[in-house]
C-alpha cells in the first residue's frame, strides 16, 4: 500500500450526482483494495441546492479548498429552481477554467450488450473519442446584455480563440491519435461562416499537423461531421473540437452509443499544475432524482478514468473491464438501456464482477 492516499475532491452536485457518484466511490473503493493505493474521498456540499441556502454556488474561497486534491470527483450539476447560466457560470466554468483544465476528454464507445440505436452496429463501429477545447472558445463568457426589458434590448456572446489555447489542445489531440491504432484525427470547424476564429482554428490546426506526420488529419465541418457520426461512425477515430462543438457532437457520439447514461468525461490539466475533474456527462436528472434509477456508469467510468490520470492504470482497466463484464452478460440494464436494473442493482453487479 503506497504511504500517501490520492484525495478526491467529491462534488456530487445535484440530483442523480447525489445517486451516481456514491456508487462510483464504493467502486473505486473495492478496486483500491486489490492494488498499491487508497483513496481518500473529502465531500463538498457545493451546487444548486447550496445556492438556494446562500445564493452561490460554491464556497467563496473554494479555489483554496481544493486546489491541492489530486483530482475532483463531480456528479451533475442543475436544477429547476436555479437557472441554468447560473449553475454552469457559477460552479462548472470556473472550476475548468481557473484550475487550467483545458481538455475535455470524452470517449465514446459503443460497450458489450448495449444496442446502438443506429441498429447493427458492433463495438468496432463506434469507438471514438472527442478532445474538446475546454477553457475559452464560446463558452469563455465574454458577452453581456443592454436596455435589458426594452424592444432595444441586446444581448452579445463573444468566442475567444487564441493560438496558444488552440495549439496546446491541437498537440494534446495529435498525441492522442498518434497513440491510437488507426491515427486517425478529424478536426471540427466552421470556417466557411466564422471567418475569423475558425479560420485561426484551421490554420492553427493545420500547422501543429506538420509536427504528427504519422497522423492522418481531415478538416469536417462541425455540421457534416455530426451526420457523419450518424451514417459512418466506423471512419471516425479521435476529433479535435472547439468548446461548443465539442459539447454538441458528444452528446451525439453517446446517443449512439446506447445512452447518454453511460458516458464519461475528464476535465484534464495535462501538465497536473492543478487538480482534473471527472464526471459523466449527463445532466442531475430531476425527473428520476431519487428513485434509485440512474444509469450508473457514466460516473463509474469516470472515476475509472481518474484512476488512469492518477498513475493506476491497471486499476482503471479492471474497472472498465467489470462494467463490460455485466454488460455483456445482459441481464443486468438500467431503464436507459431498455432493462429494469436499479442503480444499486447496477452497482452491486459491477462490484460482484469485481469480486
Amino acid at each position: 500500500m503506497s504511504e500517501k492516499p490520492l484525495q478526491i475532491a467529491v462534488i456530487a452536485g445535484d440530483g442523480v450526482g447525489k445517486e451516481v457518484i456514491p456508487a462510483g466511490v464504493t467502486l473505486l473503493e473495492r478496486v483500491a483494495r486489490d492494488a498499491t493505493f487508497s483513496c481518500e474521498f473529502v465531500n463538498f456540499p457545493w451546487g444548486c441546492e447550496f445556492y438556494l441556502q446562500t445564493q452561490r454556488m460554491m464556497d467563496e474561497d473554494w479555489l483554496d479548498q481544493i486546489r491541492n486534491f489530486d483530482a475532483i470527483y463531480m456528479g451533475a450539476i442543475g436544477a429547476p429552481t436555479v437557472p441554468d447560466h447560473i449553475s454552469a457560470q457559477e460552479l462548472i466554468l470556473p472550476i475548468r477554467q481557473r484550475l487550467v483544465q483545458y481538455v475535455n476528454l470524452r470517449p465514446m464507445r459503443l460497450l458489450p450488450g448495449i444496442t446502438s440505436p443506429l441498429g447493427k452496429r458492433s463495438t468496432r463501429d463506434i469507438d471514438m473519442v472527442c478532445v474538446r477545447e475546454n477553457s475559452e472558445g464560446e463558452y469563455c463568457g465574454v458577452g453581456g446584455r443592454v436596455h435589458v426589458g426594452t424592444t432595444n434590448e441586446l444581448a452579445e456572446q463573444t468566442s475567444i480563440f487564441t493560438r496558444q489555447g488552440i495549439e496546446r489542445i491541437a498537440r494534446y489531440a495529435f498525441e492522442l491519435a498518434q497513440k491510437r491504432p488507426r491515427k486517425l484525427l478529424a478536426s471540427a470547424t466552421k470556417s466557411n461562416a466564422l471567418q475569423h476564429s475558425m479560420v485561426l482554428w484551421d490554420e492553427v490546426i493545420s500547422k501543429v499537423s506538420t509536427e504528427y506526420p504519422d497522423v492522418k488529419l481531415q478538416k469536417y465541418h462541425v455540421d457534416a461531421l455530426a451526420a457523419r457520426m450518424i451514417t459512418s461512425p466506423q471512419t471516425l477515430d479521435v476529433m479535435v473540437t472547439s468548446n461548443l462543438f465539442g459539447d454538441i457532437l458528444t452528446d451525439i457520439g453517446s446517443a449512439i452509443s446506447g445512452s447518454l447514461g453511460v458516458g464519461p468525461s475528464g476535465n484534464i490539466n495535462p501538465e497536473k499544475d492543478f487538480p482534473s475533474m471527472f464526471e459523466p456527462i449527463h445532466g442531475s436528472a430531476p425527473d428520476i432524482a431519487g428513485k434509485d434509477l440512474a444509469n450508473p456508469i457514466g460516473a463509474i467510468w469516470a472515476g475509472a478514468m481518474m484512476l488512469e490520470h492518477l498513475g493506476q492504470p491497471e486499476a482503471s482497466r479492471r474497472l472498465v473491464e467489470a462494467i463490460e463484464s455485466v454488460l455483456g452478460n445482459g441481464t443486468v440494464l438500467t431503464p436507459d438501456l431498455g432493462g429494469t436494473a436499479t442503480t444499486t442493482g447496477m452497482t452491486a453487479a459491477i462490484l460482484e464482477a469485481l469480486e
